[in-house]
């Protein structure tokens, strides 16, 4: 028992120092990549959105999740999913990907991730794309779920495709 905790323990220890002595320096750390953005983009709260859910036809909710989040967790009645990965790709008119959804000047495009940290990069991005109607959410979709905004699973969003569909 302890012998084998202690072995654990050293292997522990000198893999730690082996990966630090190995490991790229990083000169500008996530969080301020993100501080940064957050300070150059336009960011709303949740409860600033549901406040403007089925009033305001401008709004457009963008999930840039991972589409693995969404099975697991649903996502904002009405939103849009476009994976962070994609994102770029097809806001663009220039790409192969180009999704036209996003040529729409009348519309504001609010991102969200699951904490903000994506949708916060991700809204810097666009704008330095040349976007100027993309904000994103504080606090992503946990906080969105956190304060009871309407959300629907992926299976209930297929069966009202799917019954749409006729």
């Amino acid at each position: 028992g302890i012998v084998y905790l202690t072995v654990l323990a050293e292997i522990s220890s000198r893999r730690r120092w082996f990966l630090k002595e190995r490991m790229m320096p990083i000169t500008t750390g996530y969080k301020t990549l993100v501080e940064r953005a957050m300070a150059e983009v336009v960011t709303y709260s949740v409860s600033d959105i549901k406040a403007r859910l089925g009033q305001d036809e401008r709004l457009v909710l963008v999930d840039i999740r991972d589409i693995r989040e969404l099975n697991a967790e649903g996502t904002a009645v009405g939103a849009l999913h476009a994976p962070r990965g994609m994102l770029e790709f097809w806001v663009d008119p220039e790409s192969p990907y180009y999704k036209p959804v996003f040529s729409d000047e009348s519309k504001e495009y609010v991102l969200y991730c699951g904490a903000g940290w994506r949708s916060a990069l991700a809204t810097k991005t666009l704008q330095e794309m040349g976007m100027r109607n993309v904000a994103h959410i504080d606090g992503g979709f946990k906080a969105w779920v956190a304060e009871g905004a309407p959300v629907i699973s992926m299976a209930e969003l297929k069966a009202q495709r799917d019954a749409a569909k006729g």
